[in-house]
Formats: structure tokens, C-alpha cells, sequence
């Protein structure tokens, strides 16, 4: 709750249709939430998937390509799209955006790096928040099947290390971790104090039409997070002021402890 700087990623899942197309009304619940936490004083950084799945639904596209070339072109397509409609919901909420696209290599070498987070910073300073994606346009093996970045769970944790962020919010399509019990069903834990190789012995690699993500993925990025001193939470952002009940303390989705 008292977390100042947030890094808040959403899944493709959560922004976009089953038909690929921008779910406005639900994206702009979530902008809503998020130009509140930005009013309150707080450092919020988006990272945003969907750029493929909005091409997709732009070019008629009915299941996600197979060819590079192909998986490019969506992205180029529907990251105009989807940062087109970034730039009016936030308008509307009296909030500036600005777009910062990375690939791997920013996290790879240094300069890069220190100008990566340079500029994510000096957004932040002039409240503008900051809305990242991983570059598609120019990436090769990130794009392709097992995309490096895992629809950009991995890239929101590498920020969280890069910009020093309290909180890793993911938002998904599942309300947190679901643990199997003896008795075969799934129920939600709510706290995990750290992710071992065990925790990972009760999820399943998944990849969908629009998202490459997964719980395995998801817990992965909150490693990462958790390592470099920030909390995680991993919940269901298709659950209504989401981002407000976490903010506030409430029990919703799983939270995963810092390492001291």
C-alpha cells in the first residue's frame, strides 16, 4: 500500500478481445486506476502487451503467424493502435503518456541501460507516465514462438530492477497462483514468502492465440522482482478496481514477499 514507485504490467488477455481487438471499456477502467495513483503522488510504469494481438485484428488475421516477417507487421500495425488508444483514454483522465519501446539488448549493455533508464525516469519526474513495450518491430527471437520476454513478464521485472520500483503489479487473467490439492482442485494462495523450484512443480508452460505468457512465466518475472528488494502480486486484471484493492491492502491475487 505504501509503495511509491509501480511497475503494473498487463497481459495481452486483459487488454484485448478474443478477437484481438482493444477492449476499450475495460482498458479504460484500468487507465482509470491508474491516472488515480498517478493524482496521489505515485510512479506508475505501464508495460503493455497486445501490440500483436490489436494487428492481428487489424489485418484480419485469424490466428496468430507463424512468420517472423509476418509477426513484425501486426506489431508495427497494432502497436499504433494500441498506443493510439493509450494516448486518448489518458487524455481524458487529464494524464500525459509517453512511449518507450525496448528490446533485450537495452538490458545487455550498459549505455543502454543508463539511457533506458535515464529517460523512464525523467518521465517519471514530469508525471508523465511511462508506457512500454518490447520493440516487436525489430525483434527476432524474442517474437518468435517462446518470446524471450514471455509476453513482457520478464521485461516489466528487468524494469522493476532497472528503475529500483517497489511493486510488481502482473495482471492476468487468473486470480494468482492456483495450487492443486491433495483432493485434484486448484485454490488460490495468497501469500508465497519466496518461489522455489517446488512452487514451479504446479504450473504448466501455456501460451495462447494472443499471449505467450503463463503462471510459469508470471512467477518467474516475480522471482526477479522479489530478488531486487521489490514486492510482487500476481491477479486477476479483469476484476473490477483491481489495481485500487491491491493498492490497498485487500486480499486479491497472490502476493510474493521481498528477499531481505
Amino acid at each position: 500500500a505504501d509503495a511509491r514507485r509501480i511497475v503494473i504490467k498487463l497481459g495481452s488477455r486483459v487488454l484485448v478481445k478474443s478477437t484481438g481487438k482493444p477492449d476499450s471499456r475495460h482498458m479504460r477502467s484500468l487507465v482509470r486506476q491508474i491516472a488515480t495513483l498517478n493524482r496521489e503522488g505515485r510512479e506508475v510504469v505501464v508495460v503493455t502487451s497486445g501490440a500483436i494481438g490489436a494487428g492481428m485484428e487489424a489485418l484480419g488475421m485469424k490466428k496468430r503467424p507463424a512468420r517472423l516477417p509476418d509477426l513484425q507487421m501486426a506489431a508495427a500495425v497494432g502497436q499504433c493502435r494500441l498506443m493510439s488508444r493509450y494516448d486518448d483514454l489518458f487524455a481524458s483522465e487529464a494524464c500525459r503518456v509517453g512511449q518507450v519501446l525496448l528490446t533485450r539488448a537495452n538490458f545487455q549493455h550498459k549505455i543502454r541501460m543508463t539511457n533506458a533508464r535515464r529517460t523512464i525516469e525523467n518521465l517519471l519526474r514530469h508525471r508523465v507516465v511511462p508506457i512500454i513495450n518490447e520493440n516487436d518491430t525489430v525483434a527476432d527471437e524474442e517474437i518468435k514462438a517462446d518470446l524471450v520476454f514471455g509476453d513482457n513478464d520478464l521485461l516489466s521485472a528487468l524494469l522493476v530492477k532497472l528503475i529500483r520500483a517497489d511493486l510488481l503489479l502482473l495482471l492476468t487473467t487468473v486470480n494468482g497462483f492456483l495450487k492443486r490439492n491433495a483432493s485434484g482442485r486448484t485454490q488460490r494462495t495468497s501469500y508465497l514468502e519466496s518461489i522455489t523450484a517446488s512452487t514451479f512443480k504446479f504450473v504448466a508452460k501455456s501460451t495462447s492465440r494472443l499471449s505467450t505468457g503463463g503462471m510459469r512465466s508470471k512467477l518467474n518475472a516475480a522471482q526477479i522482482a522479489t530478488k531486487a528488494g521489490a514486492a510482487a502480486v500476481i491477479a486477476d486484471g479483469r476484476s473490477p478496481n483491481v489495481i485500487a484493492r491491491v493498492m490497498n491492502g485487500q486480499d486479491v491475487g497472490t502476493i510474493v514477499v521481498p528477499v531481505m
